[in-house]
């Protein structure tokens, strides 16, 4: 009875270890955009939801479909930082998307991020 006690309070106190860190991308800005790039080239527009910020929510289904008529989309070389303590994170690398016969290459940059409710969210490209 006391083991099953022990796991009980080990997978309690991990379960709060995991939401006091913000658990997923939420505690760090850099794989919040990682999540939403992936999201956004893979249509996942429920997933895109929960990573945009507010004030652009209203682009929530152009932004979902960027992709949708496109094949092959994938990213290449995808590394994306925190830019100090600032709200811009910088990526490199690259989205591929197949037009076609033609092969067009979307060089990734720096997006903003804002915090809402405790957690980092995508607000689009820096200016």
């Amino acid at each position: 009875m006391s083991l099953v006690i022990q796991r009980v309070g080990l997978l309690v106190m991990l379960m709060m270890i995991v939401a006091a860190c913000g658990g997923g991308g939420s505690g760090d800005p850099a794989k919040t955009v990682e999540q939403y790039l992936t999201a956004k080239i893979n249509g996942e527009q429920d997933t895109m939801r929960g990573l945009l910020c507010s004030a652009l929510e209203s682009t929530l289904d152009s932004e979902a479909q960027s992709f949708a008529t496109v094949s092959g989309v994938t990213l290449d070389g995808m590394k994306c930082t925190r830019d100090g303590d600032t709200d811009v994170v910088r990526c490199e690398g690259k989205i591929v998307a197949q037009y076609g016969t033609e092969q067009t290459e979307f060089p990734l940059t720096a997006y903003t991020v804002v915090q809402e409710d405790g957690e980092w969210k995508w607000c689009g490209e820096t200016g």
